[in-house]
């Protein structure tokens, strides 16, 4: 796969709640930078922060609204959707995934607001 490829079906892996399937595209020293959140390292650090989170999820949609790809970097702009019963929590986020010689994902690191985020999961929870 190209490392767009990878990135893509590492998406829609997480999409589909498949968060250990995801995980077999990561790297077993991958850098998790969540930036407002901190770093999580190796498919098991991203399945313990990511794993409950989306089991607890009713949907999980990542919006991709421009991707570029550069060798080994995809960077894409894009709205995780959340939902929980009849209610969404949107959150615009820009990532950059680098994808190793061996084709698994070495670098993942997100870049959103945390307080859209927190504003948004206490509405959706109220």
């Amino acid at each position: 796969m190209t490392p767009e490829e990878t990135v893509d079906r590492f998406i829609e892996l997480l999409c589909s709640k498949q968060v250990d399937a995801a995980c077999e595209l990561v790297d077993d020293a991958c850098e998790y930078d969540n930036v407002p959140l901190g770093k999580q390292f190796g498919p098991e650090g991203i399945k313990a922060l990511l794993g409950p989170m989306v089991d607890g999820l009713d949907e999980v949609v990542f919006v991709i609204h421009r991707q570029a790809v550069v060798g080994n970097l995809v960077l894409n702009e894009r709205s995780d959707r959340f939902r929980l019963g009849d209610r969404w929590i949107d959150l615009p986020v820009a990532g950059v995934f680098e994808v190793g010689d061996d084709g698994r994902i070495v670098l993942w690191r997100d870049y959103f607001d945390a307080n859209t985020f927190n504003e948004q999961l206490a509405a959706l929870l109220a």
